[in-house]
C-alpha cells in the first residue's frame, strides 16, 4: 500500500514539474483587445 502511494505521489510530482517546464518554455499569449480612449488636449500643452 505504501509503495503504491509513493508511486502515485511521484507521478503527480513529475506531472506538475512537466507542466511548469512547459508553461515556462511556451507561455500562453496574454488576452489582447483594442482600447480607444479620447484624451483632452490640455494634457499635451506645455505649462
Amino acid at each position: 500500500m505504501g509503495r503504491i502511494l509513493l508511486i502515485v505521489v511521484a507521478v503527480i510530482a513529475v506531472a506538475l514539474g512537466a507542466g511548469f517546464v512547459y508553461l515556462g518554455a511556451f507561455p500562453p499569449d496574454p488576452p489582447t483587445r483594442e482600447i480607444q480612449r479620447t484624451l483632452p488636449n490640455d494634457r499635451f500643452q506645455n505649462r
